[in-house]
């Protein structure tokens, strides 16, 4: 028996969706939860939230769970959808030091925007399970920027469960990295990195012939995914704004520094934003007017804001633990507690043009779902249990592993062993 069943719990939450008096064999509920529905602004309390065919059918309050269900007793512990990060490198780098195990860029080839980091993605990474652990059950992994290049290439939706494959979705968005530290390859300029950019947009509408960087671009110039510029200066995200305008492209900025001083315009442009609420000092000078109540500022001009944790190895190595505890800190500097949880679930699945399958919890959605002990913005709690299309999934990771495996005694001496 799993933790879930062990803690027994249950799911439900309010919709006005009526329960079913009988269920299969496969259906759970999920009772006296705290439900975070994300479809509203107050949790749903005392919500039983009924799952099927790995899917979410009912949603209510104070209603008994249907005759022969599962019944898990979530004791009023929160629930919330699985966590989706917006823009991490999980499947595609392990240890920054190892060559073998950093798939995410390219530094000499003829690809551009067609690379395609779905055919790098490796499901047995023990860091897909540390975020699952951590309640991550879905994720946009994306390439790492070039210096030969505007173009890092397309990135991929990742469904966190065990298997034999994590991809859900491929070629979900082409990213692009535009800024002082990428502008090598252009000349040295970022003048040109933008010029290169719009060049390679232009000749896109024009080829004759259809390569794989050509049939990328093609994607986002009929608007079938976004075009994601990470960038930070807030001279850049003024021309990503125009380049939006200017190729009626869907546009996502990664990064965004200084993204609040442009607040309005990206609202009014309707340009999403990926910030890191940790970063409170800059880095370059790119990044020279960042504050730490960026993602509050954005949010309060009405623009969607996901926030996640974007410095050191925090990419890949506890992805899941980093974001919520970012996501606590954009709340600490200002951003509603709801928002800052949507910011973590519906809305990189708005962004990347999942929502229809993730990020709530409503009838009819996926059932990746989350018991917590705690509030999930705060680091020191921990998911009693995680549900990926309905069943409970495995929160072994090498950490607990190594640590049951020196729990254990061997036989040894007293002396070499943690307790006598």
């Amino acid at each position: 028996m799993g933790r879930l069943s062990a803690i027994g719990l249950v799911f439900a939450v309010a919709f006005g969706f009526v329960l079913p008096d009988s269920a299969s064999a496969d259906t759970l509920a999920i009772v006296h939860a705290e439900a975070w529905t994300m479809t509203g602004a107050e949790p749903v309390k005392d919500a039983t939230i009924v799952v099927s065919d790995g899917k979410i059918i009912a949603v209510q309050a104070g209603t008994s769970p249907p005759t022969g269900a599962r019944v898990l007793d979530a004791k009023g512990r929160r629930v919330t959808p699985g966590l989706f990060h917006a823009a991490t490198r999980l499947g595609l780098v392990e240890l920054p030091d190892a060559k073998e195990t950093q798939d995410a860029a390219i530094s000499a080839g003829s690809l551009g925007a067609g690379f395609d980091i779905q055919y790098a993605l490796n499901p047995n990474s023990p860091l897909i399970a540390l975020a699952r652990a951590d309640g991550l059950t879905s994720a946009m992994s994306y390439p790492a920027s070039t210096k030969t290049a505007p173009f890092s290439g397309m990135g991929a939706a990742l469904r966190l469960h065990a298997g034999d494959s994590v991809l859900d979705r491929p070629g979900v968005g082409v990213f692009v990295t535009i800024g002082g530290h990428s502008s090598e390859g252009a000349g040295g300029s970022r003048a040109a990195q933008w010029q290169l950019l719009r060049g390679a947009l232009d000749a896109a509408r024009k080829a004759a012939a259809r390569t794989i960087d050509v049939q990328a671009l093609e994607q986002v110039l009929s608007g079938a995914v976004p075009l994601a510029i990470s960038t930070n200066r807030e001279s850049d995200i003024r021309q990503a704004i125009r380049l939006a305008a200017d190729y009626k492209l869907r546009v996502v900025i990664i990064g965004g520094a200084e993204a609040w001083r442009t607040a309005d315009a990206l609202a009014a442009a309707q340009i999403p934003v990926i910030v890191d609420p940790q970063e409170n000092l800059p880095d370059s000078f790119d990044s020279i007017g960042l504050r730490a109540d960026n993602a509050a500022l954005l949010h309060k001009a009405g623009v969607k804001v996901a926030t996640v944790v974007m410095t050191g190895s925090h990419q890949s190595f506890n992805a899941g633990l980093s974001m919520r505890e970012g996501a606590g800190r954009a709340v600490a500097n200002g951003l509603p507690y709801n928002e800052a949880l949507r910011a973590v679930t519906i809305i990189p699945a708005e962004i990347w043009g999942m929502a229809d399958r993730y990020g709530t919890i409503e009838p009819g959605k996926a059932a990746d779902l989350v018991i917590w002990d705690g509030d999930p913005l705060e680091p020191t709690s921990t998911a009693l249990a995680v549900i990926i299309g309905g069943k409970e999934a495995s929160l072994v990771t090498r950490q607990t592993e190594l640590r049951d495996r020196y729990m254990r005694k061997a036989g040894l001496p007293s002396a070499a062993q943690n307790s006598p």
